[in-house]
C-alpha cells in the first residue's frame, strides 16, 4: 500500500489516485506521495517510486502516460524515458520520480521534501 505523507487538498486528489492505482498495477516498489503545500509552488505532491530495472522504470512511466492520457489530462511532459535511472512525470499538479533502488537512494528526495518547511523569517 502506498504512503502518504500528509494530507492533500481534495482537488487533486482523483490525480493522484490514478497515479497511485497505475504505479501499484505496476508493481511499483515502496512508492511515496508527499505534500508539497506550503514547501513549494511547483506543485501540490510529489510521488516517489522505484523500479526494479531500466526497462521497469520505462514501462510503468509509458503506462502511467497512457492513463493519464486516457483520462483527459493533457499537457503531461516526460523526462529521462527510455535507458534512465529516473524517469521525472510533470502533470503541473503532481510530479512523480521513478527511480532505480540506487539513484533513489542517492538523491533521498523523500527526506529533502517530507521535512516541515521551515520559516525564514525566524531565521532573520
Amino acid at each position: 500500500m502506498i504512503q502518504t505523507v500528509q494530507r492533500v487538498a481534495s482537488a487533486e486528489r482523483a490525480l493522484i489516485e490514478l497515479i497511485e492505482h497505475s504505479l501499484d498495477a505496476d508493481k511499483a516498489v515502496d512508492p511515496v506521495t508527499i505534500d508539497l503545500d506550503g514547501k513549494t509552488a511547483i506543485a501540490d505532491a510529489m510521488i516517489i517510486a522505484s523500479g526494479t530495472s531500466q526497462r521497469h522504470l520505462a514501462a510503468m512511466a509509458d503506462k502511467l502516460l497512457e492513463r493519464l492520457k486516457a483520462a483527459g489530462f493533457r499537457g503531461v511532459s516526460a523526462e529521462g524515458a527510455g535507458d534512465s535511472d529516473w524517469v521525472l512525470i510533470d502533470t503541473g499538479d503532481v510530479i512523480i520520480h521513478l527511480f532505480r533502488p540506487e539513484t533513489r537512494d542517492f538523491y533521498n528526495l523523500e527526506k529533502l521534501w517530507a521535512a516541515p518547511p521551515q520559516d525564514l523569517r525566524s531565521r532573520a
